[in-house]
């Protein structure tokens, strides 16, 4: 009975993953997993941690969800890992409360949008191998950067090698818009689309006369060795 009560006095919540420290910083609970070798998010982080630390590891994925139990989360370390991919809902149900979110150094080369202008948080994005793209350029102009590491985020890919290696908020402060060139390119696609579908509405109509016309020509000729009613009576 004793070994029951125990377990019920113990609070929902409480345990530490085993590569990790979990300890308090200001009265509130903060979970180290710094250089722990980790390849991916832990499961059983604690529901009331407020500051998560999963910086140097080998974390490659975000996936969706991944933080939805932690309501009191504030702060967010995965720098310095092999993040490559972040799912659209990976924050959700932290966007509200979470004021840090540390992404840098990382080998992140895009981003869902959604992933990120949800939150309210101060972004942390320099050091990775981004693409210059609209998504991204959305992302700096409505996200809240970190204004002393904005200017780190770099272009390792662009649209035009110009760009490459130049830091994207320089290129866009130039007068570059790269979702002004995503329109374009959707507009001629569009466009080739169309006088495609017209050039097939177009052939259909000349074969269909044409056969018509053949049609009509093979039956005259037909009909002319037919004698004439006249011949007949005569």
């Amino acid at each position: 009975q004793a070994f029951f009560c125990l377990l019920l006095c113990i609070p929902w919540g409480s345990t530490c993953p085993p590569s990790c420290q979990c300890t308090e910083r200001a009265g509130a609970k903060a979970v180290l997993c710094s250089s722990r070798h980790l390849e991916e998010i832990p499961k059983d982080i604690p529901r009331d941690v407020v500051f998560l630390k999963l910086d140097a590891n080998s974390i490659t994925r975000i996936p969706s969800n991944a933080f939805r139990h932690l309501s009191h989360l504030e702060e967010i370390d995965l720098s310095r890992n092999a993040i490559e991919k972040i799912d659209g809902a990976a924050f959700k149900g932290v966007a509200a409360g979470l004021r840090t979110l540390d992404l840098s150094g990382n080998r992140i080369r895009s981003i869902p949008k959604e992933a990120l202008l949800a939150l309210k948080a101060k972004l942390r994005l320099a050091n990775n191998p981004w693409h210059c793209e609209c998504a991204l350029q959305e992302v700096l102009w409505e996200a809240r950067l970190d204004p002393d590491a904005v200017r780190d985020i770099t272009c390792h890919t662009a649209p035009r090698d110009e760009y490459v290696g130049k830091p994207l908020l320089q290129v866009l402060d130039a007068g570059v818009n790269f979702c002004s060139v995503r329109q374009r390119t959707t507009d001629v696609a569009m466009f080739v689309t169309m006088f495609a579908w017209f050039a097939m509405v177009i052939a259909y109509v000349v074969c269909y006369v044409r056969h018509n016309r053949h049609g009509a020509c093979r039956h005259r000729r037909c009909l002319r060795p037919l004698p004439s009613t006249q011949a007949h009576a005569e």
